[in-house]
């Protein structure tokens, strides 16, 4: 049971930290750092973004989710770590049409910044419920940790962990925003002008590092079981 927790964990954070690197979320938070209030903004942007798509994953934990399994038999260990496996293909398949298309995506412009004492926060639950239904690499994680034997407590506490590795770089953006002093906006303009120009390759090289930690957390399991039901 440890060994398993420990596995699911490794898996949540590594999928969870590749999802994290998304223009979708980073450019708007880069773009609030620019502007009236950063600080104030970020935050809320940051909530906004945490708020649904952990509501999200909740609702498809607890309700598509509950469905299948109420339907389909329990997974027995080699199930459970063959959706270990797919989790990390999905990802590993993300990072290669991302590289495939890096060039067309990177002359895309990054998200406008909005205006408005509310904006950050409905900016980032709308952004979040949109692109929520396309959360391929979080339907990954969600699959291993529903297909698992944990308990219900521990399934929340992942699904906890998996958004706050999610929003783990607007935070890095907030605390930079309340600790680096009058340089900040400067620095975090510069990251902005190379998120614009790089994202796709960095998200493409972190979805393929994690998928391929994915896939070895899960194989790994798989050939344990084998080797016990070999002796």
């Amino acid at each position: 049971m440890a060994l398993g927790m420990l596995r699911l964990i490794g898996i949540v954070i590594s999928i969870g930290l590749a999802d994290s690197l998304n223009p979708s979320t980073l450019g708007p938070a880069l773009y609030l750092a620019a502007g009236p209030r950063p600080r104030h903004a970020v935050a809320q942007f940051t909530a906004g973004v945490f708020l649904v798509y952990l509501v999200g994953g909740a609702v498809i934990a607890l309700g598509p989710g509950e469905i299948v399994l109420a339907i389909v038999p329990k997974p027995d260990h080699t199930t459970r770590q063959v959706l270990e496996v797919v989790a990390g293909v999905v990802l590993i398949t993300v990072g290669a049409l991302v590289w495939s298309y890096r060039g067309r995506l990177g002359g895309k412009q990054l998200p406008v910044r909005p205006t408005g004492s509310r904006a950050g926060w409905l900016l980032g639950a709308t952004i979040t419920a949109i692109e929520l239904p396309t959360a391929f690499p979080y339907f990954g994680a969600l699959a291993a940790i529903m297909g698992s034997t944990v308990g219900f407590g521990r399934q929340v506490l992942l699904v906890l962990l998996f958004n706050a590795c999610f929003v783990l770089p607007l935070i890095v953006i907030i605390a930079i925003l309340w600790f680096g002093g009058e340089h900040a906006e400067a620095e975090l303009a510069r990251a902005r002008d190379f998120l614009q120009r790089h994202w796709p390759v960095m998200l493409a090289v972190v979805a393929l590092v994690a998928g391929g930690i994915t896939i070895a957390l899960g194989a790994t399991g798989t050939v344990r079981e084998a080797g016990k039901l070999l002796r």
